[in-house]
């Protein structure tokens, strides 16, 4: 199973990442999440630790471009296969820095992408 990390996870239901989430479990992935607050979502912790997790194979990001910049060395730790962009965190800087490290992004919706069965 591929696992995914959720950076920007927030416990508020009204949050696309909660959504996001409840989705990626239905859906049977792994799912790990990191954000602001710390609780559980739909039997996943949401941490605010940045934890080195093992086997990601996609993060998706709910931070915006500024918010990102404190993940950048943390997501390279990881090792993702992927990262996706969801509408809203776009980061041309961030693109450039997985493509030197050999890892795949993509820019677009992890909803989008489950509900059509292209995650």
């Amino acid at each position: 199973m591929k696992t995914t990390l959720v950076l920007g996870a927030s416990l508020n239901p009204a949050r696309y990442s909660n959504l996001a989430i409840h989705r990626l479990v239905r859906a049977g992935h792994e799912v790990e999440a990191i954000g602001l607050q710390e609780g559980e979502l739909n039997g996943v912790k949401i941490t605010s630790e940045k934890k080195p997790f093992k086997n990601i194979h996609t993060i998706t990001l709910y931070l915006n471009k500024k918010r990102q910049e404190a993940y950048y060395d943390y997501i390279l730790s990881l090792k993702p296969k992927r990262v996706i962009f969801n509408p809203g965190t776009e980061n041309p800087d961030l693109y450039a820095l997985l493509k030197a490290h050999a890892i795949s992004y993509e820019v677009a919706c992890t909803l989008v992408l489950l509900g059509t069965n292209q995650y």
